[in-house]
């Protein structure tokens, strides 16, 4: 019963953190943290990401232009483009580790231990994968609070607000942190019961003597 528990929570738990890595891996790389609708040109709308800022207009068109320099950013975008890639490389390090550990590969399947410290280490790979996903995404999502609602801009100057790749990156991080906990939790410890002796078998009778016959001391003395 327990194993059943255990594979089931590992398949779970490594559909969770593929999800998660690859939820990352788009949140990291389109232009879509910011969203800004221009109110003198409604045709027009501005979406900024890690990378870029594309412009969309009403035809289809889009056009998009890399940002100027690294150092020209602010800081939360550029500590977000560190944590994103350092996420992106925790997440497949994770699933590596965490998929020669499970169950139904035969690597290590002669040495439990191993393919248990494997499940732990990709769990735990797995979740500080979340936590550097979901800190930049946050911290994107604070500042753009804060400067949309800053009393000191004046109200005719327009706002960033959310974009979907925020979003993607709350679940993207939610299920890494998530999978990576249901890996951990599914790495048991190598069993150490010894399986019940058998019945114990009758030895065979002596040789030469009937079976169920007893030598008696009486008659020891005869039996020269």
């Amino acid at each position: 019963m327990a194993g059943g528990w255990g594979a089931k929570a590992q398949g779970g738990g490594m559909l969770l953190a593929l999800l998660g890595w690859i939820s990352s891996c788009v949140t990291t790389f389109v232009p879509l943290w910011k969203n800004l609708n221009l109110d003198l040109n409604e045709m027009e709308v501005w979406n900024m990401g890690l990378w870029q800022v594309c412009i969309t207009q009403e035809e289809g068109v889009v056009e998009c232009q890399a940002h100027g320099s690294f150092l020209a950013l602010p800081p939360e975008l550029r500590i977000s483009r560190l944590l994103m890639c350092l996420s992106n490389g925790l997440g497949l390090l994770g699933c590596l580790l965490a998929a020669l550990g499970l169950e139904g590969w035969r690597t290590c399947e002669d040495k439990p231990g191993r393919k248990r410290r494997l499940l732990l280490g990709g769990g735990a790979t797995l979740g500080l994968a979340g936590i550097t996903t979901l800190v930049p995404v946050s911290w994107v999502a604070y500042n753009t609070v804060l400067d949309f609602w800053d009393e000191t801009v004046p109200d005719i100057v327009p706002r960033w607000e959310f974009g979907e790749a925020t979003f993607l990156g709350w679940f993207a991080g939610a299920f890494l942190a998530a999978g990576g906990l249901l890996l951990a939790c599914s790495a048991r410890a190598p069993s150490t019961d010894t399986p019940p002796a058998p019945a114990g078998r009758q030895g065979p009778a002596a040789p030469g003597l009937p079976r169920g016959h007893h030598l008696h001391p009486k008659n020891a003395d005869l039996v020269i």
